[in-house]
């Protein structure tokens, strides 16, 4: 059981304690009945966990555990999005039906059963990939014809059907027997040629077979309604904005750089659905990490931070609206998306009108961002003679805190000029409905955090030697390489086996293993233990300024020698800055000491006075001077 479904009627546990869902309160609470003890209580949500039960752990057995996206062969892939898009119409329905199931399985040529178990599947563990259920041996729904015969009924399809000459599905289906019988096969019955005809979408037919300007008509969002929000997370657009703000290192408080941020918003509710901040330049990592804090509750996050200000969304998108930057178009992001039942889809060229919301959205936040320390603003007229350098002080985790307490605190909370109502209130109107249209309800919860963060994680694949596996020119290495160094491939001795490896670019100490025999990832450390914690950036910036050097055998001795320098010379930069500042602010002190003495005095008066044994002694900063207590 990968998520928890907050419906009425189901199952849950909180505190080792079994329950049953009877109501519904809000979007952090809901009532529910004790199964032992027949008595009824308020249980928070973030304190729900799923019910696993015997036949649970039987189900998970029969060959629906979690795959490694990376390793699913194209044709398993395509078989599980085939199954998946024939229950999808059922998932989306707020009431299901028998009558619905028997019919979509009529129409798809697939026993209602069959249905009803890949439904059971898919909710249990909302991923894609857990409908490749162990070997297909034919089957209804499945191909148990030839393998030459399926190929030339696609081609037939492809090439006969999804033309803009309109062929007839009879037609087809002649045009598949006549082809079939010149290579000497037997003919598929007109049935099966039929369902394959289904099978393809009806966007596609009216593109291929139209005009994709017709399929556009059909199947696109209208300008009125830009891309067809009408309930919390059907469409959630994300986007990218190099920050007006210098942020400083955690350690010496030095200028750093100005801060990425990718983020996404609900088009619904205008309710921001996550954000990713960074000094990383956009990438498919930092759009991964986006939908990743989108998808899951904001509890663990804002506790981190120490706000308690509530950020109630949390759940899987139905699609999720893109520009055409390439960081949006690597196949390991999309198949990541497919994976959990998310459309993947990139803004119309020449279509502004597309990722409006998200642009103004952050707008709105820049516009913000001008009133912190350190901002470069986004005019040059209106900097003037700022220095913004000089007056960053914000860390990168103090900007995070700033921004979150902003989102929760400011825009969820205050009235949107295009909705009349704020964004969280609207976000609870398509959760719980109103009088004349129902609501949604609550979302899905993930369960296995980790494991959803690795699915949009980018990977490298690497050979495993005796001291391990190297990433960048680091060494890592655990016990749990040992059995797989210097393996070859299965089929191939000769050749060396690579396995997947993943990690977060913010903290490289660690990456995180796939072992194929276990299916499961487990985290690599570094090699030498004694290194400290270092981000992609970082270890970029030693890298660039090791070459600019003339370095040529750079090694991870040598990296980490650099990164240690380079601390100790910001670290006595920074004590040589704190000096200074020290002698300012005595300075300062002392001509404020004196002032009452020498206001309207010559300048020759004031010289005579600083001879005199009247000057203050002892003068302390600001931070040096402890408060008395006044009686």
């Amino acid at each position: 059981m990968n998520r928890i479904n907050l419906k009425v009627g189901e199952q849950i546990t909180s505190s080792d304690k079994h329950y049953i869902i009877t109501h519904i309160i809000d979007l952090e609470t809901v009532l529910c009945k004790d199964v032992k003890t027949q008595e009824s209580c308020r249980l928070w949500i973030r304190d729900l966990s799923p019910l696993i039960t015997d036949k649970d752990e039987k189900f998970s057995g029969e060959g629906f555990s979690e795959k490694e996206l990376v390793l699913v062969t194209d044709e398993d892939w395509h078989e599980a999005q085939r199954r998946f898009n024939i229950i999808r119409p059922l998932l989306e329905c707020s009431r299901r039906t028998g009558a619905m199931v028997a019919e979509r399985a009529r129409v798809m040529g697939v026993h209602a059963t069959t249905i009803y178990r890949w439904i059971k599947i898919y909710e249990s563990t909302g991923t894609v990939s857990s409908l490749i259920t162990g070997k297909r041996n034919g089957g209804r729904g499945k191909a148990r014809i030839q393998s030459e015969i399926e190929l030339i009924i696609q081609a037939t399809i492809e090439e006969y059907f999804l033309t803009k000459q309109r062929h007839s599905v009879q037609k087809t289906c002649n045009e598949v027997i006549s082809r079939c019988r010149n290579a000497k096969l037997v003919a598929p019955h007109s049935s099966t040629i039929r369902r394959r005809i289904a099978q393809v979408s009806e966007k596609v037919k009216l593109k291929r077979r139209v005009s994709s300007k017709a399929a556009y008509e059909q199947y696109s969002p209208k300008i009125s309604n830009l891309t067809g929000a009408d309930w919390p997370l059907s469409t959630v657009q994300i986007d990218h904005t190099l920050l007006d703000i210098i942020l400083v290192d955690d350690i010496f408080r030095l200028p750093i750089a100005r801060p990425w941020i990718t983020l996404a918003i609900d088009v619904f509710s205008r309710m921001v659905a996550g954000i990713y901040v960074s000094f990383d330049k956009p990438s498919a990592l930092s759009v991964g990490l986006c939908i990743v804090h989108a998808i899951l509750p904001k509890e663990k996050w804002l506790a981190k931070l120490n706000i308690a200000t509530k950020w109630p969304l949390w759940g899987m998108m139905r699609r999720i609206h893109v520009d055409n930057a390439k960081e949006f178009r690597g196949d390991m992001l999309k198949r990541a998306c497919q994976e959990h039942g998310i459309d993947l889809e990139w803004r119309p060229l020449k279509r502004p009108q597309y990722g409006g919301h998200i642009e103004r959205l952050l707008g709105t936040f820049l516009k913000e961002i001008h009133s912190l320390p350190g901002t470069t603003f986004s005019n040059p007229q209106k900097k003037g003679e700022y220095n913004s350098e000089g007056s960053a002080a914000i860390t990168l985790r103090e900007f995070e805190e700033w921004l979150a307490n902003y989102i929760t605190g400011v825009y969820h909370q205050r009235v949107h000029n295009s909705l009349k109502t704020s964004p969280l209130k609207q976000y609870e109107k398509g959760i719980f409905g109103t009088e004349e249209i129902p609501g949604t309800g609550l979302p899905s919860i993930i369960v296995d955090e980790e494991r959803l963060r690795l699915d949009f994680m980018p990977y490298v694949e690497r050979t495993i030697q005796p001291y391990g596996v190297i990433i960048d020119r680091i060494h890592y290495y655990s016990d749990v390489l040992r059995r797989y160094i210097n393996a070859t491939l299965p089929d191939n001795s000769r050749r060396k086996r690579k396995f997947i490896f993943k990690r977060d670019s913010r903290d490289i100490s660690v990456v995180y293993f796939y072992d194929p025999d276990l299916k499961q990832y487990s985290s690599i450390p570094y090699r030498n233990i004694s290194y400290p914690p270092i981000s992609i950036w970082e270890l970029q910036k030693i890298t660039k300024r090791l070459e600019e050097d003339g370095k040529t055998n750079i090694d991870e001795d040598l990296i980490f020698e650099t990164y240690k320098r380079m601390r100790e010379v910001e670290e006595k930069a920074v004590k040589e800055s704190k000096v200074a500042r020290l002698t300012k602010q005595r300075r300062s002190l002392h001509q404020q000491a004196i002032k009452p003495y020498v206001k309207n005095a010559s300048l020759q008066g004031v010289e005579e006075y600083m001879e005199t044994d009247k000057t203050p002694k002892n003068i302390l900063p600001f931070d040096d001077i402890e408060e008395l207590d006044v009686d």
